[in-house]
């Protein structure tokens, strides 16, 4: 008789999503933040609970739909193969934007180590486009298992949040957020510019929905594991960000490109600054490593589905396919080369925006995606159902359309013009097909 495999529960499903949340993207936020003073924490506020409605919506899809590909199975279910394609195209370009986000970043704690960096905004993004270089090289490699390393780099990329976001409000100073309102927009602008910067650090939230094949009463503890890990790694998120601009003047933090080594060096001294900055950027650069092996991944899934040019489902010996990770890489590049003059906080800002806006279509499209379902099948489901699914669905289609009002014109032209580069690939396939 076989042996069933193992299954996991509710606190093992809310480490994982906890660890796929927590990534690199908090590490510059505080410095982001800070233009907007005491008012960015009602933008956190308000991406908690979009956050949580999102997460709810892919917490029942993953039920409805059993396809991989998530979010991009998820609008093709509901959608047809135009939504589908659309969102994993911009989930692809979220990656590699991303990808140059992340390697900014860890740039910028870089400079804790070699301060020229602050200064000299060619030779960051030079350094930032390197790093990038030198992990495409590692992954074109091979896989092989990291399972320490990944628990040393999750380790390290949580405790400076843990450490500022308790032991740091011993030295908070109130006066930091006063005025509540440092920008020039009026609070409720200002609120909503927050919100959308600080759903950069929830991004890949869907990433975190486990197979329900593997999980102890799905039904049950996907939701529940998904809201747990989601408001746990809030709280982290919420009072770092608190400690840091209580420990930081406003005007010294937006100008910062370490912000938690800057205030843990004016907590605990030098032994601090270095310590939390290698931590983030081992963090970072851990980061890095992974999500440059899924820029590869997610065309290579298109190309099987015949969305997606079939070179991009070539793979090399050892299993890599090598043109999605160059092609992105080289895409990336050129992204930190074209905002290197912006210097590092500013061009992370750019960058991470423009990560953000490609991602919220796949939130937009698959948050209507259930409530297609119900139309398509009316057989199916009953007017309760409907009515649940709604109340869900609705409020996550309504917070994500919300968010991209908070991206501004410009990213939103680039975000725009992105999108619709993609058109002529799935012209070009459904053509040859």
């Amino acid at each position: 008789m076989s042996k069933q495999p193992a299954k996991i529960g509710f606190w093992l499903s809310t480490s994982l999503v906890v660890g796929n949340m927590t990534g690199s993207g908090i590490f510059l936020l505080p410095a982001l933040l800070a233009v907007y003073g005491g008012i960015s924490l009602f933008g956190w506020l308000f991406t908690v609970i979009g956050s949580i409605f999102i997460a709810l919506v892919f917490s029942r899809l993953s039920k409805l739909i059993t396809k991989a590909g998530g979010p991009y199975a998820y609008s093709r279910e509901g959608f047809g193969d135009f939504a589908g394609f659309l969102v994993i195209w911009g989930y692809w370009i979220s990656i590699w934007c991303g990808n140059a986000a992340i390697s900014v970043a860890g740039v910028g704690y870089l400079s804790v180590f070699f301060p020229a960096l602050k200064e000299n905004n060619l030779l960051s993004a030079l350094l930032a486009i390197a790093s990038i270089w030198i992990l495409t090289y590692v992954n074109t490699k091979s896989i092989k298992s990291v399972g320490v390393v990944q628990l040393i780099t999750t380790i390290l990329k949580i405790l400076p949040l843990l450490l500022l976001g308790t032991f740091g409000f011993i030295y908070f100073n109130s006066d930091h957020f006063s005025p509540l309102n440092l920008s020039e927009m009026s609070n409720f602008k200002a609120v909503t510019a927050t919100a959308a910067l600080t759903l950069w650090a929830f991004l890949g939230l869907e990433s975190a929905t486990i197979p329900s094949d593997k999980v102890i009463n799905p039904g049950k503890t996907i939701p529940r594991a998904t809201i747990a890990g989601l408001l746990i790694a809030a709280l982290m998120y919420v009072s770092s960000t608190i400690a840091i601009m209580g420990i930081i003047p406003p005007a010294e933090l937006q100008h910062s490109a370490a912000p938690f080594a800057d205030a843990a060096q004016k907590v605990w001294g030098n032994w601090a600054y270095h310590l939390i900055a290698l931590g983030a950027v081992i963090s970072c650069f851990g980061a890095l490593n992974g999500w440059i092996l899924l820029q590869g991944q997610l065309p290579m899934a298109a190309a099987r589905d015949n969305l997606f040019p079939a070179s991009f489902k070539k793979v090399s010996k050892k299993g890599i396919p090598i043109i999605g990770i160059f092609i992105a890489s080289v895409l990336a590049s050129i992204l930190v080369g074209m905002n290197f003059s912006k210097g590092l906080i500013s061009m992370f800002n750019f960058i991470i925006m423009l990560a953000t806006l490609t991602c919220l279509l796949p939130y937009l499209l698959s948050s209507l995606s259930e409530l297609m379902l119900y139309f398509k099948k009316k057989k199916s489901y009953n007017r309760k159902k409907l009515i649940t699914a709604s109340l869900i669905s609705i409020p996550a289609f309504l917070y994500s359309l919300w968010a991209i009002t908070g991206l501004g014109l410009e990213i939103i032209i680039w975000g725009v013009i992105l999108l619709a580069a993609g058109i002529p690939i799935f012209v070009w396939m459904k053509y040859k097909k």
